[in-house]
C-alpha cells in the first residue's frame, strides 16, 4: 500500500458585511417603504410592442433596443431601454384587480446601444403611483425626501411640454447642478389608456447611478 500525503491549504477568513453601495440601496427601501411603497422586481427584457406603447416619437434611441440572439419568444425578445414599460404594466395590473391604489417603486437596470459591442448600463429608480391622494405635488414631496436622504441637493424643475409620455401641462425635467437626472410627471391619458390605466396616473423616472455622482460627502462631527 502506497502512502499518502495530506495537503492542507491554509486561508484566512474574511468578516462578512455589506457594501456602501447596499447598506445605500437598504437605505432607500427603508425611505419609500416609509411613504407607502412596495418594491416590485421585473426581468430586464420585454416586448418592443411594451416600448411602443409609451407613444414615443420616431427617431427616440429608446425605439432601438438591443435584440436577444435566441430568446424565449415575442414577449422577451429585446432588452429594456426604459423602465416605464414594467412599471405600467404591473400598475394596470392592479388596477385591473380593482385596487382603488397603488405605490410601486423599482431600482431597474436599462439597457441603452452605444454603437459598440456593450451597451450603457445604467440603473434607473422608477416611481409609480394612482389613487384618490396621489397628485403631482405628492410624488414631487415624496421625491426630494429620497434625495435629501441620499445627499443629493433639491433639483431645480423645468415644464415640459413636449414628451409623448406624459401629460403636457403636468411634466417637468429635474436637474441636480445642472445635469439633467429624469422626468417627473402625470402620464398622458392615452398612455394610460395602452397599459390598462383609468384616472391620474404618475410616475418619475430618475437615474439613480448618474445621482451617486452627485451625492454630498458623508458628514463628519466635531
Amino acid at each position: 500500500v502506497g502512502s499518502e500525503m495530506c495537503i492542507r491549504d491554509r486561508g484566512e477568513t474574511t468578516p462578512g458585511g455589506r457594501s456602501d453601495r447596499m447598506r445605500l440601496k437598504d437605505d432607500l427601501a427603508d425611505q419609500l417603504q416609509g411613504m407607502g411603497y412596495y418594491e416590485i422586481m421585473n426581468f430586464s427584457f420585454l416586448s418592443p410592442k411594451d416600448i411602443e406603447k409609451l407613444n414615443l416619437p420616431a427617431g427616440d434611441e429608446r425605439l432601438q433596443p438591443l435584440q436577444i440572439r435566441n430568446p424565449l419568444g415575442e414577449d422577451t425578445s429585446v432588452m429594456r431601454t426604459t423602465a416605464l414599460p414594467s412599471m405600467l404594466d404591473i400598475l394596470g395590473r392592479n388596477s385591473a384587480y380593482h385596487n382603488k391604489s397603488a405605490k410601486l417603486y423599482e431600482l431597474a437596470k436599462v439597457y441603452l446601444p452605444t454603437g459598440s459591442v456593450l451597451p450603457q448600463e445604467p440603473k434607473m429608480l422608477v416611481l409609480g403611483t394612482y389613487g384618490e391622494h396621489e397628485t403631482f405635488c405628492t410624488l414631487k414631496g415624496e421625491l426630494e425626501a429620497v434625495l435629501t436622504g441620499l445627499r443629493v441637493k433639491k433639483p431645480s424643475y423645468t415644464a415640459v411640454r413636449d414628451n409623448p409620455t406624459y401629460h403636457p401641462g403636468r411634466c417637468a425635467k429635474l436637474t441636480v447642478e445642472g445635469v439633467d437626472v429624469g422626468f417627473l410627471g402625470q402620464l398622458h391619458p392615452l398612455a394610460a389608456q395602452n397599459y390598462g390605466l383609468d384616472g391620474e396616473v404618475y410616475c418619475c423616472e430618475v437615474n439613480f447611478t448618474r445621482l451617486l455622482t452627485l451625492r454630498d460627502p458623508e458628514p463628519t462631527y466635531q
